[in-house]
């Protein structure tokens, strides 16, 4: 049996909920000097220097030697979903949104979750999953229509497409990453290389790889390590340690209020209570889903 600490599981979760309500912030900043191909493309440099000197830390970078062929295509063929179409759309919706809408509207993963799980999984939508997903999309018709049910009229349309489409990525990356067999950061530094790889092809594409600010690289550092490497890795060893997995998983629910804090002193707007509203709906879905299947809360797997 692994040893259990579930004070030093609360810190650890403590410690990476605090990293991601950052990453929203960061995002919006970033995104001043940087497109999002750009960013991704940093980013994912950065996260990839991150976990494989974790792993060389540890002295486990020969799992990827060793692990069997059809699990090392597997997880490069993940990392198209994520690192790469999911941030792209994730991304674009941040350049097109404010922070404070395009992060609730991210939170929506959990009930488009359960709606994949119909047709990918055989699973059944019970009453509670049909409550979740109501309650969940009346906070993003909230949030996207600034509380004006009158006339129904969405500031970014656009916007508000690649946010829940993002949503369907991380859902799908979340259903197949969940049968992979390699250990999970070993995995996850695996979708990183093929994922920035695919990235480094669509801004040679679309984009440049010239950037004239420091400031933009800096934020990509920062959201390479801690949106994307060094908090997974925090998230495990709380996961590990803990007695139960909703006990750090109901953590969760603390970082987009924090986030909203973070997103109007350093990105400087003002939180409208068309978004404090909208994420409490959002919020209350995921918690509706999180009474029914606790283990599917999981933020690493879904930031």
């Amino acid at each position: 049996m692994p040893q259990t600490d579930q004070k030093k599981a609360s810190a650890y979760a403590l410690a990476t909920v605090l990293c991601w309500s950052t990453v929203a912030s960061a995002f919006k900043l970033s995104l001043n000097y940087l497109d999002p191909v750009q960013l991704l493309f940093y980013a994912g440099l950065a996260s990839i220097l991150v976990l494989t000197a974790i792993l060389a830390g540890q002295g486990r970078l020969g799992l990827i030697r060793t692990a069997p062929r059809s699990d090392l295509l597997a997880a490069l063929g993940l990392g198209l979903l994520n690192p790469c179409l999911y941030y792209l759309l994730l991304f674009a919706a941040y350049a097109r949104l404010p922070a404070q809408e395009a992060q609730p509207l991210n939170y929506t993963w959990a009930v488009t979750l359960s709606l994949l799980s119909v047709p990918l999984l055989k699973q059944r939508l019970a009453g509670i999953d049909l409550a979740a997903v109501l309650v969940s999309y009346l906070g993003v018709v909230v949030i996207s229509t600034h509380g004006d049910f009158s006339s129904l009229h969405f500031a970014s349309p656009l916007g508000v497409a690649l946010a829940l489409a993002s949503t369907v990525v991380w859902a799908l990356y979340w259903i197949y990453s969940a049968k992979a067999r390699l250990d999970p950061v070993a995995g996850l530094l695996l979708n990183f290389l093929s994922g920035t790889a695919a990235t480094g092809l669509v801004l040679m594409l679309f984009s440049t790889p010239l950037v004239s600010d420091w400031r933009g690289l800096a934020g990509a550092a920062y959201v390479g390590m801690f949106e994307m490497g060094l908090t997974f890795v925090l998230w495990l060893k709380a996961l590990k340690l803990s007695t139960s997995s909703a006990k750090v998983a109901n953590l969760i629910f603390l970082s987009p209020f924090i986030s909203l804090v973070l997103i109007h002193f350093l990105v400087g707007e003002d939180i409208a209570p068309s978004t404090l509203a909208g994420l409490c709906f959002i919020l209350g879905g995921n918690a509706l889903r999180l009474v029914r299947s606790p283990a599917t809360l999981n933020p690493e797997i879904t930031s």
